[in-house]
């Protein structure tokens, strides 16, 4: 009888914890035939020459990149912030071609949240592998702090997180020694009052990978940056790592805008103490002028990984504005070359820009059967598959699951819910992230028979700047719309009516800051062209993530 006992308290334990996955019963269902997104960026126009690559190898919103190899294979993970499932795991045998094999966090269960922003949620992550375990380390900002989760297969299942409750600040990454020894790296409050805004330090404790606990003292390796005396501000994204006799420690400084750069120190100790390169930043963008063409910016958050051949490579954060200021693409992922100078790694000398074609690393085995993540490409979901693709991003974790792929094969199914694009919950909302400057993105879609839902396309940056062309029934026909949510302030900018009562297609498109909008009438019609899109754009709309697309319905009241 014990044993029925304990089955029972580990039921009850983990129906408890687990959300409530559950459609809603009497909801009308949207049906959307399928989803098509097009780019068309200039810039990717020029063609690429034998042995090069394109920057960036992940064009949209992946912020953040941490890198780290196992024998010929390479790993990468990405931030997420307030999309679920969260941290992307891709894994590639050149650097340049990249699979995502799933996600780190991929169970509503793992992490709460609800009611965040979108901006905050899961900030950079950090990848290690030791001794047949990947690590990720991680922060839930305004949600429950710094944690790791684990994995013998990087395509997972991943551990829920093991909290690092001792530790305050943001970016924490794993160091392991020669001797076994490991660290925990981040970015925390300067042992003093600060001194100024943005003063932050790196500090370094003793990590047990056994117990999965921190022990012994929690030291200060950075205070404030290379030199504090010039009140450097937000020292963050720490990487350590050992080359020859030489401790390494790689820093993000300046903030993650336009004064974003890269910082190295060096020691010959563990514990330091880190004396900085003379020549810092070894990256940044900072210093070129704004008038270049095809501009990238804010370069920093930088991680290094040694290829198999002995060369050293470098995975970064960028920006690709259309005006040298706004940007709806996010921070994207982009690789460059390490050359080392008298044992100090420099990943693109001062003054140079970051190039858009590169020469490719010559590494063998380069896994090309994949789905294209950079340059100009047509991505289509015919919602054919039993499972959601994985490209689709959900906004926060949900409580239920309210689409369905199974019982009209060849549909995606969405059972409209009350909440809306500017809630803190999880709207009827799937996204994939905007890659390009120029793109098109269209959908087709079966409105319910009933009054009462409204359905479509949205284009959406954060809660409170999005676009949404939707479609709702209106007597006998049916009305599109097209909303725009500018801070505190709703619009609807455009309707039509159209008398098919069948399925219904709309389209968005975009070309820098100009967005337009669609539907079919026999033969595309225009809602409105060339609206003022910057809304999408971080710089207008805050925050640290890229603008994304995709299906979305909600009931009206």
């Amino acid at each position: 009888m014990a044993w029925v006992l304990v089955l029972l308290a580990a039921f009850f334990s983990v129906a408890q914890a687990a959300p409530r996955l559950e459609r809603q019963g009497s909801a009308p269902t949207v049906s959307f035939d399928w989803f098509e997104y097009t780019g068309k960026d200039a810039v990717f126009e020029s063609p690429l020459p034998a042995g090069s690559y394109r920057n960036p190898i992940l064009a949209g919103f992946y912020p953040d990149p941490s890198v780290t190899r196992v024998g010929g294979k390479f790993y990468l993970v990405n931030s997420t912030f307030g999309y679920f499932p969260g941290i992307p795991v891709f894994e590639s045998s050149d650097l340049v071609h990249w699979r995502l094999l799933g996600h780190v966090l991929e169970r509503p269960s793992q992490l709460r949240f609800d009611g965040l922003g979108i901006s905050r949620g899961v900030f950079a992550p950090a990848i290690h592998h030791h001794d047949g375990v990947f690590y990720v380390l991680n922060t839930l900002v305004d949600s429950g702090g710094n944690f790791i989760s684990t994995a013998k297969n990087p395509a997972g299942p991943w551990s829920d997180p093991v909290w690092l409750a001792e530790i305050d600040g943001i970016d924490p990454s794993l160091f392991v020694d020669a001797d076994g020894k490991a660290y925990v790296l981040n970015n925390g409050v300067p042992p003093e009052p600060p001194k100024y805004d943005g003063h932050r330090a790196i500090w370094m404790q003793e990590f047990d990978l056994q117990r999965m606990k921190l022990i012994g003292p929690r030291r200060v390796l950075l205070n404030g940056g290379v030199d504090i005396s010039k009140q450097p501000v937000w020292i963050e994204g720490p990487h350590l790592f050992k080359r020859g006799e030489w401790y390494y420690l790689m820093c993000a400084e300046g903030g993650t805008s336009v004064n974003h750069s890269e910082v190295i120190l060096r020691s010959r100790a563990v514990w330091g103490p880190y004396a900085p390169y003379e020549n810092n930043p070894i990256l940044t963008q900072r210093d070129l002028p704004k008038e270049r063409a095809n501009p990238v910016i804010n370069a920093g958050h930088a991680d290094l990984v040694e290829a198999p051949d002995g060369t050293w490579w470098a995975t970064l954060l960028g920006s690709r504005p259309y005006d040298g200021v706004n940007y709806h693409t996010g921070r994207e992922t982009y690789l460059l070359p390490v050359t080392w100078k008298n044992d100090w790694p420099v990943i693109l000398e001062q003054g140079r820009p970051i190039p858009h074609i590169a020469t490719a690393p010559k590494l063998p085995n380069a896994n090309r059967d994949v789905a294209p993540l950079t340059g100009n490409f047509t991505w289509r979901d015919e919602f054919d598959r039993r499972e959601l693709n994985p490209a689709w991003l959900q906004v926060r974790a949900p409580k239920r699951q309210w689409f369905d792929l199974a019982s009209e094969p060849g549909r995606l199914n969405v059972a409209p819910t009350d909440e809306r694009l500017d809630g803190k919950a999880n709207p009827a909302y799937l996204g994939r992230r905007q890659q390009h400057l120029a793109f098109e993105a269209g959908t087709s879609l079966r409105l319910p028979k009933e009054p009462g839902v409204a359905a479509g396309i949205a284009a959406f940056q954060n809660g409170q700047h999005w676009y949404f062309l939707g479609a709702r029934r209106d007597g006998d026909a049916v009305q599109v719309f097209l909303e725009k949510q500018n801070g505190a302030t709703t619009q609807q900018l455009a309707a039509a009516t159209l008398k098919s009562t069948g399925d219904i297609k709309l389209k968005i498109t975009g070309e820098g800051r100009e967005y337009s909008f669609y539907y079919d009438a026999r033969g595309w019609q225009p809602l409105l062209k060339n609206d003022d899109g910057s809304i999408l754009s971080t710089e207008v709309a805050g925050g640290f993530v890229g603008a994304t697309l995709g299906p979305h319905a909600r009931l009206e009241h």
